[in-house]
């Protein structure tokens, strides 16, 4: 798996922890998360640095127009801590594969 797909698997499952638990969608992902993800990964599809990507956060060029960062950084500050609860081998996989 390149590394731009283990971003894509892990702002998936990231998203999914978010909606399921602030939205209560019980089934997939609501229009509005189904949305930020389709957005997230076509971002990360343009990404410039391709497999030398470091985190978004620590990037030079934010690509993420302002109401989508708005959004991810809700997403990532609420599901990251959680990953950890739920998904513990992908918190490890991701944190460790830097």
């Amino acid at each position: 798996m390149t590394r731009i797909e283990k971003e894509k698997h892990i702002i998936g499952i990231m998203i999914d922890i978010y909606c399921k638990k602030k939205h209560k969608h019980k089934d997939g992902l609501c229009e509005e998360c189904q949305e930020l993800l389709s957005y997230s990964r076509q971002r990360l599809d343009k990404c410039r640095f391709g497999e030398e990507k470091s985190y978004c956060q620590k990037c030079p060029i934010h690509c993420y127009k302002k109401s989508m960062k708005v959004k991810i950084k809700d997403v990532m500050k609420f599901s990251g801590p959680r990953l950890l609860l739920y998904r513990p081998v992908e918190f490890f996989k991701h944190m460790f594969s830097r």
